[in-house]
């Protein structure tokens, strides 16, 4: 079962050219091994027959020689040597086998050699011989040794007055060697008609299936296409000379003409489909904002006036001035991704990720006091080119969602590092990793599409738009970088790459600074966080770099831990 497995395997995975140039070498090879067969019986029954009527004739020559009457010739002893009188019977040719089996048990039996004298058989030769029935019938039998195979005829006679078996045989050798000949020239002829066959049949195959080779190329390239991207044009086409309707790669050519110009249509109806979408958010977003201040105005004069209310109300004006507060970082939400759909460039300044990733996750430890949070920078700073509150917004997301979707006590690192991207450019790998339960596995393709919730795999303790990773991954890819993540339970991994810029480039050597800020005493990679935003003393993170453990001290308050202009993630 397992080897027609296997040889289904490799049919799959074999071309149509090389299956027909084999189908063709195969087919060619049954049609030479039948002919070959037919063609060498037929030689060798022919053959055979001639063999038996020379035989017959032999016989005849034989019994006629050995039924006359006793004379002083016949009498004589045979003057050619051993063997019954009827070997000197004219006619009797080279290589004829005669033996005579008397009543009493004596064989006599001899062949006539090339130089005309006989030559006796051997005791074992002469039973294989007695052996023959005296059918009249010719019989093959093998004497061995030089003699080989032979047709031998057995009949009773009575010269004398007493019974006699007179045996007379014909050599196949000149039959089988006519037939081995035969043989070899079938095969000779065989191998190269089948060379004859694979080579030309592999020019002619290759020759008629390059409109097929062509309509495939088409197709290739038509799978190469950034379709994802919004790309609804579909230049490509099969030539008209490959689409003739009486041909069956001209069938497929016409047919994939069709199915480019259905999916062309398709893609402009999405795109068009999509664009209006945007536009309808982005419009919408922007006309919602005046009204969301508004609403979020009043709710916070009528709560700072002073003036006493009935608890109910308070509790509404409340509601109403957070759930404001929501709705405005939702329209602000989709007013950037509005933004990076239209394909606006971002900003290209210089951005410190060290200084960004140690603000945001002061910010992140204010909000989650209640997780453990742990960071992990490089000895030198690493800096990318690009839009500083985009790239605070993506840290700022990827942290909150690590704290919405894990439950308390979870340990979150956020890990920076320089490193070379497969092109060899320099690259900086921002990694957010967690040990909470993980992300569902069905989930997980679609993590970073718009409005995609996690389950009950993972708790949540606050609402979530959605639209947080979605962001992640708009960003990115507008500054040309990727975001990948791996889950699994104990470990999720979020890991963003970034075209990053050699410090030498944007950094003069210490030497040449004139005011030089007096160093930061070493901590041996242990930096306790004190409440503000950066190393202690208001200075940069030390040289040395590790693990910087965010836990004691002062934890700073809403206002300072929420991004001012960056809508908060909930």
């Amino acid at each position: 079962m397992s080897a027609i497995r296997s040889l289904g395997r490799r049919r799959r995975g074999t071309t149509l050219r090389r299956r027909l140039v084999l189908l063709s070498i195969a087919l060619t090879a049954v049609i030479s091994i039948v002919i070959g067969l037919v063609a060498v019986f037929s030689l060798q029954v022919f053959l055979e027959q001639r063999l038996d009527n020379q035989l017959t004739s032999a016989v005849r020559r034989s019994q006629e020689f050995a039924d006359r009457p006793p004379n002083s010739n016949t009498d004589r002893p045979n003057p050619n040597g051993p063997g019954p009188n009827f070997l000197n019977a004219p006619g009797q040719g080279e290589s004829t086998l005669g033996a005579r089996v008397e009543s009493d048990g004596t064989i006599e039996g001899a062949v006539i050699s090339s130089s005309g004298e006989n030559i006796e058989l051997t005791a074992e030769q002469k039973s294989v011989v007695a052996a023959v029935p005296a059918d009249r019938e010719p019989h093959t039998v093998d004497l061995g040794g030089d003699l080989g195979k032979y047709r031998v005829i057995a009949l009773v006679t009575r010269p004398d007055g007493e019974d006699a078996t007179l045996l007379t045989g014909l050599p196949l050798s000149g039959v089988q060697a006519a037939v081995w000949r035969l043989t070899g020239a079938v095969t000779v002829v065989s191998v190269l008609g089948l060379l004859t066959v694979a080579f030309a049949g592999g020019l002619i195959v290759r020759r008629t299936l390059r409109p097929l080779n062509r309509v495939a190329s088409i197709a290739s390239g038509v799978k190469e296409l950034p379709l994802h991207e919004g790309k609804t044009a579909l230049p490509v086409r099969v030539p008209e000379s490959d689409t003739d309707p009486a041909t069956e790669v001209g069938q497929v050519g016409s047919a994939l003409n069709v199915l480019l110009g259905h999916v062309d249509s398709a893609l402009q109806a999405r795109n068009a489909s999509e664009a209006r979408m945007r536009r309808f958010v982005a419009d919408a977003s922007h006309e919602l904002r005046t009204p969301l201040a508004s609403i979020r105005g009043y709710a916070e004069l009528t709560r700072r006036t002073g003036a006493q209310v009935a608890p109910e109300v308070a509790h509404a004006l409340s509601r109403v001035e957070s759930e404001a507060i929501r709705m405005s970082g939702l329209v602000e939400e989709l007013l950037l991704l509005a933004r990076l759909d239209d394909g606006r460039p971002t900003a290209k300044d210089p951005v410190d990720l060290t200084d960004l990733l140690v603000n945001t996750i002061s910010d992140a430890h204010a909000a989650g006091p209640q997780h453990r949070w742990q960071l992990n920078l490089p000895p030198a700073p690493v800096v990318v080119i690009g839009d500083e509150p985009q790239l605070h917004q993506v840290v700022v997301n990827l942290l909150a969602n690590a704290r919405v979707h894990t439950p308390p006590g979870t340990t979150v690192e956020a890990a920076l590092r320089a490193v070379t991207g497969e092109n060899g450019a320099p690259e900086a790998l921002l990694t957010i990793t967690d040990n909470g339960p993980g992300i569902a596995p069905d989930l997980l393709p679609e993590v970073f599409n718009r409005f995609a919730r996690g389950d009950n795999s993972r708790s949540r303790t606050a609402g979530s738009t959605g639209l947080g990773l979605s962001i992640v991954s708009a960003v990115i890819a507008a500054h040309n970088g990727r975001v990948d993540v791996t889950s699994q339970p104990g470990r999720t991994c979020f890991s963003v790459r970034l075209p990053a810029e050699p410090p030498e480039e944007l950094y003069e050597p210490m030497d040449d600074v004139e005011d030089v800020e007096e160093p930061v005493p070493s901590l041996g990679g242990q930096v306790p966080f004190d409440g503000g935003r950066g190393a202690p003393g208001g200075g940069r993170v030390p040289s040395e770099g590790g693990r910087v453990p965010f836990g004691g001290g002062r934890v700073p308050s809403d206002a300072d831990t929420q991004p001012r202009g960056i809508p908060q993630i909930r």
